[in-house]
């Protein structure tokens, strides 16, 4: 419309439009960008009525004008069928990811504020680069056994539908081998020989998985994923794997098996898993988000109120859009919890979830 206007106004002002009178075809072009088929149709019918009235104030040849109206129409014609086929598309693109964040937010679940005899928090915030972005392969799961709480935080290679089936079959297979194998390495082990058994060659899982069998014990699996941060007190200590392990997916092609790694976890200690969402955050001058720095300002005595802080200092570094997604899990033994934990208790909560960006 602005287009047909300013020919319009030339005409008047200058005497000249006839000149730019071709140009009237970029109306209905441009609106087959933006409008549904119908208001092609009237920006087209509009531009061939500008079009005529123009020629005929300045006695255009008729064999002119048939050539510009016969291209008004030809572009409006097009710009329509261009229309009709963009809204059939967008049609098809929304019901394809509503399917897929069906599919995510039926994994995903809200996290209670005690899990066990600890407290956690979860914060998962999408990519909003792209509309792909939206569906990621991001999981997470947090289980209360008998073997004491374990936790999950992995990324799936690739983005979409099949990253979001990935995560599910990771953490259905964490589900139910938390709650049947006592040792944590057979954990691993059940989830590997899953992914094996369904992955590509190209595909694999990065991921923390993370026990507590018994008080002051915690038990960590890094299979080629960013290390947790082991929090004691405003000390912030990165738990680097002592013995690399490749991603899940991919024992097949390394001899390396999963070591399980045992720290000291006492009252009031924190243990923070997250993505590489997080950490490979770059600001506008690529640098990347200072995780450890970030945790040690908004550290606090509660998990969601941290997290919270650390979501809004992440935002803040990248201007606000995130260009991956970003999952972070936060679980804190509170001072007065060890009188209440036994390795044999029951469960008390069940959490886990997935993201897809």
């Amino acid at each position: 419309m602005l287009v047909l206007c300013v020919i319009v106004a030339i005409d008047m002002a200058a005497d000249t439009g006839r000149i730019w009178l071709p140009l009237l075809a970029t109306g209905p072009a441009l609106a087959a960008a933006t409008s549904r088929p119908r208001g092609v149709l009237g920006v087209g019918a509009l531009a061939v009525l500008l079009g005529t009235s123009i020629a005929f104030r300045h006695d255009m040849a008729l064999a002119h004008l048939s050539v510009v109206l016969a291209a008004l129409v030809t572009v409006t014609l097009a710009g329509t069928l261009t229309s009709a086929l963009r809204a059939r598309r967008e049609r098809v693109l929304a019901a394809v990811r509503s399917v897929a964040e069906t599919a995510q937010h039926a994994l995903l679940q809200p996290v209670p504020e005690t899990v066990g005899p600890f407290q956690a928090a979860v914060r998962y915030s999408a990519a909003a680069a792209a509309a792909e972005a939206r569906i990621g392969g991001d999981l997470y799961a947090l289980v209360a056994t008998p073997y004491g709480v374990r936790m999950i935080v992995g990324d799936v290679r690739g983005k979409g539908l099949p990253a979001v089936g990935t995560a599910a079959l990771v953490l259905g297979v964490f589900r139910e081998a938390a709650y049947d194998e006592p040792d944590l390495l057979d954990v691993v082990g059940r989830i590997e020989r899953s992914l094996a058994r369904n992955l590509g060659g190209d595909d694999f899982v990065t991921a923390v998985v993370a026990g507590c069998p018994e008080p002051g014990r915690l038990e960590v699996v890094n299979c080629g994923h960013a290390p947790p941060l082991l929090i004691r007190g405003t000390e912030v200590t990165a738990v680097e794997p002592v013995h690399p392990t490749p991603p899940l997916g991919l024992r097949a092609l390394s001899e390396e098996a999963p070591r399980l790694q045992v720290v000291p976890f006492d009252d009031g200690n924190q243990l923070l898993l997250y993505t590489d969402g997080v950490t490979e955050a770059r600001d506008a001058d690529r640098a990347f988000y200072p995780l450890t720095e970030g945790v040690t300002r908004h550290l606090c005595d509660e998990p969601a109120r941290t997290l919270a802080a650390l979501h809004e200092d992440l935002l803040a570094h990248v201007g606000g859009r995130l260009h991956d997604d970003a999952a972070l899990l936060l679980l804190r033994r509170p001072a007065a919890a060890q009188a209440g934990e036994s390795a044999g208790a029951p469960p008390v909560a069940d959490v886990d979830g997935a993201a897809a960006a």
